[in-house]
């Protein structure tokens, strides 16, 4: 099976409705997620962070090379999906959201100038509809990713989170979505994932939550520290956000894609 076919049965699972044209013999493949290692940020009272044990690397008595590893980690770190039984209890768990709901045409916000002047910005519902006035209405099942500038923080911690003291979650300063824009787009608009480029789809002075809570309870997940969102453009990308398939999982590690016509 080729790679074009691959991509073809992939795109074949979202709504005809939904679909735009897209030629993927040409299409630019961008890698939407940070790798994992000893540097991959977590929320600051996560236990531990990421780690990978080495249980052989080198030549074997067979005359062949082998290397293998044990890897273990928090769920919700890296570039990672929030399942909506993160926040709602009964919604679907990682192993559950459906293929169809994570393969899907891509509308990038960009906040990143707004979010520069204050890190605590969130998007608001006065920025979606400016954002529709250029690009068209978003429709529905479509993956709507914040660009906030965030990505080019990472990993520096201080910079990333706002606050780089262990454990400590009362002071962290970052932007993301509002309330009234995650309602608009999860309730009017119908969107089947919300992503962007910091450690929350709420922004980092949240206690409540408000965002996930909106979003879970719609069973719509959320994708955070999505890398590389310069690349992207407002519309016209494809995005593939396919996370470790935990069975009763609240979230686990993700591969992003975004799949770009040249």
């Amino acid at each position: 099976m080729t790679k074009r076919t691959v991509w073809l049965l992939a795109l074949a699972a979202v709504p005809a409705a939904a679909q735009g044209p897209m030629d993927l013999d040409r299409a630019r493949v961008v890698d939407l997620s940070h790798a994992f290692d000893e540097r991959t940020l977590y929320w600051p009272n996560a236990p531990s962070g990421f780690k990978l044990e080495r249980l052989a690397f080198g030549p074997t008595p067979g005359g062949f090379f082998y290397s293998a590893n044990a890897y273990a980690a928090p769920e919700h770190g890296g570039t990672h999906l929030d399942a909506p039984i993160h926040f709602a209890e009964g919604r679907r768990t990682a192993d559950q959201l459906p293929l169809d709901q994570l393969i899907g045409r891509a509308f990038v916000i960009d906040v990143s100038a707004k979010a520069d002047a204050n890190p605590d910005y969130t998007l608001t519902r006065e920025d979606v509809a400016a954002f529709e006035s250029r690009h068209g209405a978003i429709p529905r099942g479509a993956i709507v990713l914040l660009r906030t500038g965030w990505g080019s923080r990472w990993p520096d911690r201080k910079r990333y989170l706002g606050d780089d003291r262990p454990g400590e979650t009362s002071n962290l300063h970052f932007p993301s979505y509002g309330r009234d824009a995650a309602q608009f787009l999860v309730q009017t608009r119908e969107v089947g994932v919300l992503g962007v480029d910091t450690a929350s789809i709420d922004h980092g002075p949240s206690k409540d939550f408000i965002v996930h809570q909106i979003a879970a309870a719609a069973n719509v997940p959320g994708l955070e520290n999505v890398a590389n969102l310069h690349e992207v453009p407002p519309t016209g990308a494809w995005v593939i956000a396919l996370p470790m398939k935990i069975a009763g999982g609240s979230g686990g590690p993700v591969r992003i894609v975004a799949l770009l016509p040249r």
